[in-house]
């Protein structure tokens, strides 16, 4: 979730009941933003909305409908199941737990929706003329013209064409079904490292506008921000991104990220998300400076943490069977 993401969750990807039909812009693509590029400061200042969506995952937007006095009462009953060892403090290891437990809930939670979904006989596989039939059926009878509608990312024959190599990458055993593990790699590939491949691949396919495999600079902050007017002044935080590309993205200066400075860029080496934002949400929240949280001091900074993006506290505050 983080991932990712997040995200990534964060779902990342476009998921569809099974007689739904997807629409082209409808993407069902790995949203790489949410895996690293989410801006948690935009225009130098600290975006609350990054720490919202983390802390309370896919149910924000419920969250965000209730009284600032019920938020703060299930905000209450919240920290005390992360205060695992029950001494009145939130220490860095417990919030981060916190974190990894909803970002997987969230995951698993997915995975059993869409598993049921295309799996009603209840085998241990889905095959891969099942999850095509269940979601792109609706092609067989469309008149071939519409299936190239949209620009070249975001028409149906790429988002079949794009599924298929996604599983045929996850589907480890080359026997054209997925297992549960497998398809979990499948429509979360953001938080398998047997998927990091397929991760950085359509990453720049996404972002990669003149098809010659690599990221430019232009390709780069083009992905993130789009001028209103020819002659209109960069914020200062793209301007920021363009030193960023040009001093630490681009390794080899050779003005372009190519494979592995993707694969670097999205997914670093050695970086713990789920422990960033834990430390992120102390260092916000810790007002006698301690390292760690009280109950009070976390419902201080109740607007911090029902926004946190990394541990989807919305979904747990809005479940009926945490309270």
């Amino acid at each position: 979730m983080f991932l990712l993401l997040l995200v990534s969750s964060i779902c990342l990807l476009f998921n569809c009941a099974v007689s739904a039909i997807p629409k082209p812009e409808e993407k069902r693509v790995l949203d790489h933003e949410i895996i690293n590029r989410v801006q948690h400061f935009q225009n130098d200042e600290h975006n609350k909305q990054y720490d919202h969506e983390a802390f309370l995952g896919e149910d924000a937007k419920t969250f965000d409908q209730l009284e600032p006095e019920e938020s703060r009462r299930r905000l209450g009953i919240i920290v005390d199941k992360i205060d695992t060892d029950k001494d009145n403090f939130v220490n860095l290891a417990e919030l981060k737990a916190w974190i990894q437990y909803t970002q997987r809930r969230y995951i698993d939670d997915d995975v059993n929706r869409q598993w049921k979904q295309h799996n009603m006989n209840g085998s241990d596989q889905i095959n891969w003329d099942t999850y095509r039939k269940n979601i792109y059926g609706f092609l067989d009878d469309m008149d071939p013209k519409e299936l190239d509608q949209g620009d070249e990312h975001n028409s149906y024959k790429h988002m079949l064409t794009r599924d298929r190599r996604r599983w045929s990458v996850a589907d480890r055993d080359g026997d054209d079904s997925l297992t549960r593990e497998e398809f979990t790699d499948f429509l979360h590939p953001e938080e398998s490292p047997y998927m990091r491949d397929i991760v950085v691949q359509e990453t720049i396919e996404d972002i990669d506008k003149d098809h010659d495999g690599k990221v430019s600079v232009e390709e780069y902050i083009g992905d993130m921000y789009r001028a209103s007017e020819d002659n209109e002044d960069e914020p200062e935080w793209v301007k920021h991104e363009r030193e960023t590309f040009n001093n630490f993205r681009d390794k080899d200066k050779d003005g372009f990220m190519d494979n592995q400075e993707v694969k670097d860029w999205i997914i670093p080496a050695d970086f713990d998300h789920a422990e960033a934002e834990a430390r992120h949400l102390i260092y916000e929240a810790d007002s006698d400076a301690d390292e760690k949280l009280t109950k009070e001091e976390i419902i201080e900074k109740y607007d911090l943490f029902v926004g946190s993006q990394a541990t989807d506290f919305g979904e747990a505050l809005t479940r009926h069977d945490e309270f």
